[in-house]
């Protein structure tokens, strides 16, 4: 049984390379060429110097290939940057509550006046929004409630 393994352990260890054999060829060196583009869906190629093989480098990046972090908490939804404060950009001191038609555009439908997140107003230009309505509601420049809830009567319990 001991000169069985010895053969097949003989048999298996791979035989000398015979010294009157020509050296196999090896293959051409071939000519450095850009590299070829990855397969639809298949992963981005990593080209030298773009950092890991996260795609091709995008120009202006300042070297950080992560995306700029900003609050908002919205969970990636929309992608959408949030809109400047109209009365900030328009450089505007104060809110006229004489000015109905500048007013009317921060009251909904209905009749209320309408959140930051449709307004696109900062904090305290908000707040100044709602001050100026209130005062142009008082003096009956603006309505309280809108037009078709007044005439047909419909009320809540």
């Amino acid at each position: 049984m001991e000169t069985e393994r010895e053969e097949t352990e003989a048999n298996d260890t791979p035989a000398a390379p015979v010294a009157d054999a020509p050296p196999a060829e090896a293959p051409a060196p071939v000519a450095a060429a850009a590299p070829a583009a990855p397969a639809p869906g298949g992963p981005p190629s990593s080209a030298p110097g773009d950092g890991e093989g996260r795609g091709p480098a995008r120009e202006g990046a300042g070297g950080d290939d992560r995306r700029p972090r900003g609050g908002g908490g919205g969970g990636g939804r929309g992608g959408r940057r949030r809109r400047v404060c109209i009365m900030c950009a328009d450089h505007m001191k104060t809110v006229d509550y004489k000015n109905v038609s500048f007013l009317r555009r921060f009251i909904s439908d209905r009749g209320r006046i309408d959140t930051r997140r449709k307004t696109s107003a900062c904090a305290k230009h908000q707040r100044a929004i709602a001050t100026g309505i209130k005062r142009a509601r008082h003096l009956a420049l603006l309505p309280y409630t809108a037009e078709h809830i007044r005439s047909s009567g419909v009320a809540r319990r």
